[in-house]
């Protein structure tokens, strides 16, 4: 039973029930968990999947959870506070471990366990939804179009309908704070939306400005290039706040507020309506150069953010299930190459 279970873990969160639907069409075992006895026993009439209540800090109760997993996939954020327990005991229990999260610090944390991931005979996936599949794959397709690449700049926009609960909730946690790139093989903290372009994603041209994101370091390992900016699509008006918000950073840096917008966040509704997810797209823009001026740059448009994490995490479960996975620690496109993205429905890139 293990080797073919899913241990799907704040399944009943937005994201994760889109997930659950998805592993549902597709027919596989899986496992729902949490710490909401109400929303599980819910999810599970729904679903027919069974359900386990469990609360993270209680350790004894989730090495026995995992357990019954060949692997997890991970939902429950701001990942900040909940990845390496989780990867502690997905490496006590020989289970593989993969996550939805964007936050560019548990990247990095979760990186060191590299080498207890080879021991255990596991793979270490942070990260196989939007945030970082297809951006992770554009970088590694970029680097080999251009293997001389010294600097990586990427961008992102997403059609209207806005973030999920849980998302806005993690993006809470960094309020204050900078934005952070790499400059010559180190992370760097750069004042949010201090640095501005004008993306060509294609169909559109979009203004875009710096944001904090995933690829800062998955696309330092998975390719190597040592300068790496991202950026989001954005309009005038954001783009305004954004800049005048460095003047209110201690502000925004204050626990009291940060509760006040929590509360705040669980009032609204779980995320994008299933109409908006149909109709909405998601779309990606890479360009690398070389200290000879050689210049390469890609595009990828794909379907909307919330569906794609919700297929690639599946997709990427489903090949963990049939033992197609590397151990240790592993970016998307490290383990599955470039054009694992172009696996998912309504995707195609473009070479400029």
């Amino acid at each position: 039973m293990k080797n073919d279970t899913i241990i799907l873990y704040g399944s009943y969160g937005y994201t994760g029930s889109l997930i659950a639907e998805q592993c549902k069409s597709k027919k596989l075992h899986v496992i729902l968990s949490g710490r909401n006895k109400e929303a599980l026993q819910k999810q599970s009439l729904s679903s027919g999947f069974q359900f386990e209540v469990v609360d993270l800090q209680d350790i004894k109760a989730l090495k026995k959870l995992l357990q019954q997993g060949k692997l997890l996939i991970h939902c429950a954020g701001p990942f900040q506070h909940t990845a390496e327990t989780m990867v502690n005991a997905c490496i006590e229990t020989g289970t593989h471990y993969t996550d939805i999260t964007g936050e560019h610090q548990v990247f990095e944390r979760l990186a060191f366990y590299d080498e207890q991931g080879i021991n255990a005979g596991i793979m270490i996936m942070p990260g196989v939804g939007f945030d970082v599949v297809p951006s992770d794959c554009l970088a590694v397709h970029l680097k080999q179009r251009l293997p001389t690449a010294t600097h990586l700049q990427l961008a992102f926009s997403m059609s209207k309908g806005g973030l999920s609960r849980g998302t806005a909730r993690t993006a809470v946690e960094s309020l204050g704070n900078g934005s952070t790139v790499r400059i010559a093989g180190k992370l760097e903290e750069v004042p949010f939306a201090d640095k501005l372009l004008e993306v060509d994603f294609g169909p559109y041209k979009t203004r875009a400005m710096n944001i904090s994101w995933g690829d800062v370091s998955t696309a330092w390992k998975s390719t190597g290039i040592p300068n790496i900016e991202v950026f989001m699509g954005a309009s005038n008006k954001l783009i305004r706040y954004a800049q005048l918000g460095k003047y209110v950073n201690w502000l925004l840096r204050q626990q009291w507020l940060k509760d006040c917008l929590r509360k705040k966040i669980d009032r609204r509704k779980p995320g994008p309506s299933d109409e908006q997810r149909k109709n909405g797209r998601s779309s990606l823009w890479g360009k690398v150069w070389d200290e000879q001026g050689k210049v390469c740059s890609s595009t990828i448009e794909t379907i909307s953010g919330y569906t794609l994490t919700a297929h690639a995490s599946v997709l990427i479960a489903e090949k963990i299930l049939h033992n197609n996975f590397k151990p240790g620690y592993q970016t998307p496109a490290m383990a599955y190459g470039p054009d694992l993205i172009l696996e998912l429905e309504n995707t195609t890139r473009v070479d400029r």
